[in-house]
Protein backbone atom coordinates (compact mmCIF):
# COMPACT_ATOMS: atom_id res chain seq x y z
CA UNK A 1 0.00 0.00 0.00
CA UNK A 2 1.51 3.45 -1.51
CA UNK A 3 1.27 6.07 1.67
CA UNK A 4 -0.89 8.25 -1.48
CA UNK A 5 -3.07 5.43 -1.03
CA UNK A 6 -3.01 5.76 3.03
CA UNK A 7 -3.08 9.23 3.49
CA UNK A 8 -6.81 9.38 3.47
CA UNK A 9 -7.17 7.15 6.71
CA UNK A 10 -6.01 10.13 9.02
CA UNK A 11 -8.90 12.31 7.37
CA UNK A 12 -11.49 9.80 9.48
CA UNK A 13 -9.42 8.94 12.18
CA UNK A 14 -8.72 11.96 13.21
CA UNK A 15 -11.86 13.68 12.29
CA UNK A 16 -12.78 16.83 14.21
CA UNK A 17 -15.49 14.99 15.71
CA UNK A 18 -13.11 13.04 17.62
CA UNK A 19 -10.94 16.10 19.18
CA UNK A 20 -13.31 17.42 22.24
CA UNK A 21 -12.93 13.94 23.32
CA UNK A 22 -9.05 13.94 22.79
CA UNK A 23 -8.38 17.18 24.46
CA UNK A 24 -10.26 15.78 27.53
CA UNK A 25 -8.50 12.80 27.23
CA UNK A 26 -5.19 15.19 27.06
CA UNK A 27 -7.16 16.41 29.88
CA UNK A 28 -7.16 13.60 31.97
CA UNK A 29 -3.79 12.39 31.35
CA UNK A 30 -1.86 15.95 31.56
CA UNK A 31 -3.52 17.89 33.90
CA UNK A 32 -6.33 16.46 36.33
CA UNK A 33 -5.01 15.89 39.46
CA UNK A 34 -7.73 14.39 42.72
CA UNK A 35 -10.65 13.19 40.65
CA UNK A 36 -12.50 10.07 41.24
CA UNK A 37 -13.60 7.31 38.81
CA UNK A 38 -16.67 8.67 38.99
CA UNK A 39 -16.34 12.31 38.49
CA UNK A 40 -13.94 10.45 35.40
CA UNK A 41 -16.84 8.96 34.42
CA UNK A 42 -19.20 11.68 34.50
CA UNK A 43 -16.67 13.99 32.78
CA UNK A 44 -16.23 11.73 29.73
CA UNK A 45 -20.13 10.41 29.36
CA UNK A 46 -20.90 15.05 29.18
CA UNK A 47 -18.22 15.44 26.50
CA UNK A 48 -19.22 12.22 24.39
CA UNK A 49 -22.63 12.51 24.65
CA UNK A 50 -22.68 16.33 23.69
CA UNK A 51 -19.85 16.22 21.15
CA UNK A 52 -20.50 13.12 19.96
CA UNK A 53 -23.37 11.37 19.92
CA UNK A 54 -26.05 14.37 19.51
CA UNK A 55 -23.65 15.86 16.15
CA UNK A 56 -24.11 11.87 15.07
CA UNK A 57 -27.46 12.12 15.69
CA UNK A 58 -28.02 15.45 13.94
CA UNK A 59 -25.97 14.26 11.10
CA UNK A 60 -27.88 11.47 10.26
CA UNK A 61 -31.33 13.87 10.45
CA UNK A 62 -29.53 16.45 8.03
CA UNK A 63 -29.01 13.91 5.47
CA UNK A 64 -31.72 12.50 5.71
CA UNK A 65 -33.40 16.10 4.51
CA UNK A 66 -30.48 16.38 2.14
CA UNK A 67 -28.89 19.64 3.83
CA UNK A 68 -25.40 17.82 3.84
CA UNK A 69 -24.16 14.91 1.86
CA UNK A 70 -21.03 13.64 3.55
CA UNK A 71 -19.23 13.40 7.44
CA UNK A 72 -16.60 15.48 5.28
CA UNK A 73 -18.99 18.26 4.66
CA UNK A 74 -16.97 18.99 1.22
CA UNK A 75 -20.05 21.71 0.28
CA UNK A 76 -19.87 25.23 1.49
CA UNK A 77 -23.24 25.76 1.98
CA UNK A 78 -23.15 22.12 3.88
CA UNK A 79 -20.93 23.20 6.77
CA UNK A 80 -23.02 26.36 8.12
CA UNK A 81 -25.60 23.85 10.08
CA UNK A 82 -23.31 21.95 11.72
CA UNK A 83 -20.77 24.59 12.75
CA UNK A 84 -23.55 26.35 14.19
CA UNK A 85 -24.84 23.24 16.30
CA UNK A 86 -20.95 22.66 16.96
CA UNK A 87 -20.77 26.01 18.34
CA UNK A 88 -24.42 25.86 19.92
CA UNK A 89 -23.14 21.99 21.88
CA UNK A 90 -19.93 23.90 22.75
CA UNK A 91 -21.65 26.65 24.60
CA UNK A 92 -23.78 24.14 26.50
CA UNK A 93 -20.95 22.08 27.74
CA UNK A 94 -18.61 24.80 29.25
CA UNK A 95 -21.81 27.06 30.62
CA UNK A 96 -23.00 23.70 32.45
CA UNK A 97 -20.91 21.67 32.86
CA UNK A 98 -17.22 22.24 32.06
CA UNK A 99 -16.94 25.10 34.06
CA UNK A 100 -13.85 27.49 34.07
CA UNK A 101 -13.98 26.85 37.96
CA UNK A 102 -14.39 23.48 38.23
CA UNK A 103 -12.06 22.27 34.99
CA UNK A 104 -10.05 25.85 33.57
CA UNK A 105 -7.78 24.40 31.09
CA UNK A 106 -10.41 21.99 29.26
CA UNK A 107 -12.80 24.78 29.57
CA UNK A 108 -10.51 27.76 27.61
CA UNK A 109 -9.76 24.65 24.98
CA UNK A 110 -13.23 23.87 24.64
CA UNK A 111 -13.76 27.87 24.17
CA UNK A 112 -10.94 28.31 21.96
CA UNK A 113 -13.08 25.64 19.98
CA UNK A 114 -15.82 27.43 19.41
CA UNK A 115 -14.37 30.75 18.73
CA UNK A 116 -12.32 28.67 16.01
CA UNK A 117 -15.62 27.67 15.01
CA UNK A 118 -17.18 30.77 14.79
CA UNK A 119 -14.08 31.96 12.23
CA UNK A 120 -14.68 29.57 10.41
CA UNK A 121 -18.43 30.00 9.72
CA UNK A 122 -17.85 33.71 9.25
CA UNK A 123 -15.60 32.73 6.78
CA UNK A 124 -18.26 30.91 4.47
CA UNK A 125 -19.66 33.87 3.76
CA UNK A 126 -16.58 35.22 2.19
CA UNK A 127 -16.33 31.93 0.22
CA UNK A 128 -13.32 30.63 2.26
CA UNK A 129 -13.56 27.25 2.99
CA UNK A 130 -11.13 26.83 5.93
CA UNK A 131 -10.01 23.55 6.85
CA UNK A 132 -12.19 22.07 9.58
CA UNK A 133 -9.68 19.28 10.42
CA UNK A 134 -6.39 21.69 10.47
CA UNK A 135 -8.47 23.44 12.68
CA UNK A 136 -8.92 20.38 15.07
CA UNK A 137 -5.68 19.02 15.05
CA UNK A 138 -3.84 22.07 15.42
CA UNK A 139 -6.07 22.90 18.29
CA UNK A 140 -5.19 19.82 19.54
CA UNK A 141 -1.47 20.09 19.66
CA UNK A 142 -1.74 24.02 21.36
CA UNK A 143 -3.68 22.62 24.08
CA UNK A 144 -1.12 19.37 24.63
CA UNK A 145 1.93 22.30 24.71
CA UNK A 146 -0.61 23.93 27.29
CA UNK A 147 -0.97 21.37 30.00
CA UNK A 148 2.59 20.21 29.60
CA UNK A 149 4.20 23.41 30.40
CA UNK A 150 1.44 24.13 32.96
CA UNK A 151 2.18 21.03 34.61
CA UNK A 152 5.85 21.37 33.60
CA UNK A 153 6.07 17.57 32.05
CA UNK A 154 8.57 16.25 29.48
CA UNK A 155 6.33 15.99 26.76
CA UNK A 156 8.59 16.46 23.62
CA UNK A 157 7.67 13.07 22.63
CA UNK A 158 3.80 13.74 22.51
CA UNK A 159 4.54 16.83 20.56
CA UNK A 160 6.50 15.73 17.75
CA UNK A 161 3.80 13.34 17.47
CA UNK A 162 1.22 15.80 17.16
CA UNK A 163 2.99 17.89 14.94
CA UNK A 164 3.94 15.14 12.64
CA UNK A 165 0.05 14.42 12.62
CA UNK A 166 -0.90 18.01 11.59
CA UNK A 167 1.06 17.17 8.32
CA UNK A 168 -0.49 13.76 7.74
CA UNK A 169 -3.92 15.31 8.32
CA UNK A 170 -2.84 18.42 6.26
CA UNK A 171 -1.28 15.63 2.84
CA UNK A 172 -4.26 13.67 3.42
CA UNK A 173 -6.57 16.71 2.40
CA UNK A 174 -4.54 17.51 -0.11
CA UNK A 175 -4.49 13.91 -1.52
CA UNK A 176 -8.26 13.41 -1.37
CA UNK A 177 -8.63 17.34 -2.77
CA UNK A 178 -10.67 18.82 0.08
CA UNK A 179 -8.69 21.61 0.44
CA UNK A 180 -5.93 23.74 -1.14
CA UNK A 181 -2.40 24.78 0.74
CA UNK A 182 -4.50 28.38 1.39
CA UNK A 183 -7.43 26.48 2.90
CA UNK A 184 -5.34 24.56 5.26
CA UNK A 185 -2.97 27.27 6.27
CA UNK A 186 -6.30 29.65 7.55
CA UNK A 187 -7.89 26.10 9.32
CA UNK A 188 -4.03 25.87 11.09
CA UNK A 189 -4.50 29.72 12.05
CA UNK A 190 -7.97 29.31 12.93
CA UNK A 191 -7.21 26.65 15.24
CA UNK A 192 -4.20 27.96 16.51
CA UNK A 193 -4.64 31.65 17.34
CA UNK A 194 -7.63 31.32 19.46
CA UNK A 195 -5.98 28.65 21.34
CA UNK A 196 -2.79 30.64 21.98
CA UNK A 197 -4.79 33.76 23.06
CA UNK A 198 -6.53 31.50 25.29
CA UNK A 199 -3.41 30.38 26.96
CA UNK A 200 -3.55 33.60 29.17
CA UNK A 201 -6.21 32.69 31.13
CA UNK A 202 -5.30 28.93 32.50
CA UNK A 203 -1.56 28.25 32.05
Amino acid sequence: MTLKKFLPFFSYALHPIFVPLLGTLFFVWLDSRYMTFGQYMVLFLQVIIITFFLPIAFFYLLRTFGKIDSIMLSDLSHRKIPLVLHICLLSVLIQKSITADLFPSLHYFFMGGIISAAVAFLLLYTKIKASIHMIGISALTVFAIGLSLKNELNTVSLVAFLVVLNGLVASSRLVMKAHTNKELLIGFLCGVLPQVGLLYYWL
